[in-house]
């Protein structure tokens, strides 16, 4: 993690089975749910104040999602933008291993519920964000818990094998799809056909091919970010429809 701050806080929140060390603006915090611990960051925005609502994201790392990524996403993709907008963002990294759309997934709902009871959150919904496995997992844990988020975005991502129950989960939802033109991991085929499901269905939708980008899209981070946000920021409003 990114250690800015030389001092460090540790504090327990014993009601969720939280405990945190802060350091500035990002707490590195686990979670005890039933007998799997989670470990996720938090960025929370300048002049935090805990009376107030914020608008929340629920972030995926891609790859493995261990927490080395998680912190490394959270540094070059959402950190900066989210403390100058006014968003809280939560990342968790994958249990024992255990991927966001595979078993890790056993989390959910418990982890929410306790994000949403530890965080005034906006509207009491997330977006839920994340690249690569990161976008999978977006999509897979909004089908499965539709009530918690109005936004999915994946860049890149897909929900995998969508049956019609999970497209009609996400179909009030928000969503933005994000993929290379030269995508080595073969996820424009998947992307480009689910696309076309979706419009088909009246879904939300934009969907972008980033000219010259492989599958790790550096438009979408570092100064890039505030693109995600800016439709984060309009995701809150409401979605546009075709």
């Amino acid at each position: 993690m990114n250690k800015r701050c030389v001092i460090a806080a540790s504090m327990t929140l014993g009601a969720f089975g939280l405990t945190s060390e802060l350091h500035a603006n990002v707490l590195h915090e686990t979670m005890r749910i039933e007998h799997t611990t989670v470990e996720y960051e938090v960025v929370l925005p300048d002049n935090y104040d805990a009376q107030r609502s914020y608008p929340t994201i629920l972030g995926f790392g891609g790859g493995p999602q261990t927490m080395d990524i998680v912190e490394r996403m959270v540094e070059r993709t959402f950190r900066d933008e989210a403390e100058k907008r006014g968003y809280i963002v939560v990342v968790p990294a994958a249990p024992e291993g255990r991927l966001f759309f595979e078993e890790g997934a056993r989390i959910f709902p418990a982890f929410l519920q306790q994000i949403l009871s530890a965080y005034k959150v906006e509207g009491g919904k997330l977006l839920v964000a994340g690249p690569s496995n990161g976008g999978i997992s977006a999509f897979y844990v909004a089908s499965l818990y539709p009530r918690y988020f109005f936004s999915i975005t994946a860049f890149p991502g897909f929900l995998p094998d969508p049956t019609r129950a999970q497209i009609d989960a996400i179909a009030g939802m928000c969503i933005h799809m994000f993929v290379g033109q030269f995508d080595e991991l073969g996820f424009n085929t998947p992307m480009q056909q689910e696309a076309q499901v979706f419009r088909r269905r009246g879904l939300a939708l934009t969907f972008s091919v980033e000219n010259g980008q492989p599958h790790r899209l550096a438009t979408l981070t570092g100064a890039g970010a505030a693109r995600l946000f800016d439709l984060f920021d309009r995701d809150r409003q409401g979605c546009t429809r075709p």
